[in-house]
């Protein structure tokens, strides 16, 4: 498994390795938004999703932060969430959900629901 941080997109997190120190509560728990892909490396439907999630990351800049958890390594984060199909992204704002979706969703989608719990007008 391989890491890669653009500004606030992260691809492939360890939760035991997070970003920058923090922990996966730490991180959902701010004041940016937190967009998480919950999905696994079999997954053509998630494969799906890398670019739509790295499209999505370039259009949103700094107005919040995307992070990828791979269900299979991470399967206590899965539970915990109750994510039962994949990829689930699931929205937190100051550590709760306020919007989850299983299945591909596209880029301008995501981008108008990020803006909207941001408070940006779209």
């Amino acid at each position: 498994m391989f890491s890669y941080e653009n500004n606030n997109f992260v691809l492939d997190l360890k939760l035991t390795n997070m970003a920058k120190g923090k922990s996966f509560s730490e991180i959902i728990k701010g004041d940016q938004p937190v967009l998480v892909d919950f999905y696994a490396t079999w997954c053509g439907p998630c494969k799906m999703m890398q670019p739509i999630l790295t499209e999505t990351a370039g259009k949103i800049g700094g107005k919040a932060k995307i992070i990828k958890i791979d269900v299979d390594k991470n399967p206590m984060a899965a539970s915990r969430f109750q994510v039962k199909s994949v990829p689930t992204l699931i929205l937190f704002q100051k550590g709760k959900v306020v919007w989850r979706k299983a299945g591909v969703v596209q880029s301008h989608q995501l981008v108008d629901i990020i803006n909207k719990q941001a408070g940006i007008p779209t």
